[in-house]
């Protein structure tokens, strides 16, 4: 029994500290004004592209720097030119927060999702054009799944889940790309290489 109980302990212990910030990264979420937008991430960066192409951990909801960092998010969105979406890597944060427009709702307003994770995807698939705000002068079209069925967190620490489907369900993949430090850039070369792969494959069989 005290040995299950230790266990347990121990698991907790490393998934508490494992969503506790770095004093790194709270001094990039805190650097400046804090009430204003924090600068995107550029692939054209070296340091700033090994940011984007980080794998991001869970952000415990309630932790103070958590809704910081949201708000931070939302004002680099709404600096831009345009944008539909950001992931925590393109401020710099290898965490598992992103902002999308909801175009599947009255007025497409901004929400954030903390922890996000897609628990199912549709096989049928949209064939659509992506930008991407951390890549200059990129965009190309992209098969996503039409609907997703997805789980987050909230600043309270409430889950919800959700079915999103159309254009915000892309928005989300996209994103939620993102926390894998996955790119727009780096699914086209993985598309080439797979057509690549089917060539030859079919050359093989003639």
């Amino acid at each position: 029994m005290m040995r299950k109980y230790s266990l347990l302990l121990i698991l907790f212990s490393v998934f508490t500290f494992s969503q506790k910030y770095t004093k790194q990264e709270i001094a990039r979420i805190t650097e400046g004004n804090i009430d204003t937008a924090l600068p995107i991430f550029q692939t054209s960066d070296s340091l700033q592209n090994k940011v984007l192409l980080g794998h991001s951990i869970d952000a415990h909801p309630k932790n103070r720097y958590t809704k910081i960092l949201v708000n931070r998010m939302k004002s680099a969105l709404i600096s831009t030119d345009g944008g539909v979406g950001i992931a925590a890597p393109q401020v710099g944060i290898n965490r598992n927060i992103i902002w999308a427009k909801r175009f599947d709702k009255e007025g497409t307003p901004l929400e954030y999702f903390i922890n996000p994770k897609i628990i199912w995807r549709s096989e049928v698939l949209n064939l659509g054009p992506e930008g991407d705000l951390s890549i200059e002068v990129f965009r190309d079209y992209f098969y996503r799944s039409q609907v997703i069925q997805l789980e987050y967190f909230d600043l309270n620490g409430k889950k919800h889940t959700e079915i999103v489907e159309g254009f915000t369900a892309v928005i989300l993949q996209h994103e939620i790309d993102h926390l894998s430090g996955i790119l727009i850039s780096d699914k086209i070369e993985n598309q080439k290489m797979k057509t690549f792969e089917k060539v030859e494959l079919y050359k093989e069989i003639q």
